[in-house]
């Protein structure tokens, strides 16, 4: 049975968004097409209707994710009057956000796999890169502590995940916040 133009975009912005979750959650190998569609309630065969293959989806849901995690900074600056990166930090390098990897940040879940996922989901990467920098660095900030601050919050997120205990992985993030 053939469905409209609308159901199919509807349902592709479905893939899209599990996709990115699921990927953030389990990695890009940890949830394969068939329980994809599964979790949307859609057909595997589906899938190639909507995507080329896997990859595609993949740079897709990336970018996606990627979006989300920006989305995120630029709403909690705009709540705020302190300086971009004292916020986003604060809002960042929490326990709820050790524990909740499937809405989290997409660089902690995902970048240490972008490599071998090859050239698009690179270059989506990069580009937020370089937005997640202009967002911590505000207006009149440096490019290099910006840098310096992204690295240093999504080092201790990944190690606070690791570590398997409350104590360190707190210790982890308050020495994230301290300033250099």
């Amino acid at each position: 049975m053939r469905v409209s133009r609308e159901v199919a975009e509807e349902n592709r912005k479905k893939v899209v968004s599990a996709a990115s979750h699921l990927f953030r959650e389990h990695g890009y190998d940890g949830i394969g097409v068939a329980n994809l569609m599964k979790a949307v309630g859609l057909t595997h065969g589906g899938f190639y209707k909507q995507f080329q293959d896997k990859a595609a989806l993949v740079a897709e849901a990336t970018e996606a994710a990627l979006a989300e995690n920006r989305k995120k900074w630029e709403d909690v600056i705009a709540a705020s009057d302190d300086a971009p990166g004292e916020v986003i930090a604060r809002s960042y390098l929490t326990p709820l956000h050790i524990e909740n990897r499937s809405d989290g940040c997409c660089y902690a879940a995902l970048a240490a796999e972008a490599p071998r996922q090859g050239g698009k989901v690179q270059e989506a990467f990069a580009e937020a890169l370089e937005a997640s920098v202009d967002l911590l660095a505000g207006p009149d900030g440096n490019r290099n502590e910006a840098m310096r601050q992204l690295s240093t919050m999504v080092g201790a997120l990944i190690l606070a995940r690791a570590v398997g205990s409350e104590a360190l992985a707190q210790d982890l993030l308050d020495a994230a916040k301290q300033k250099p």
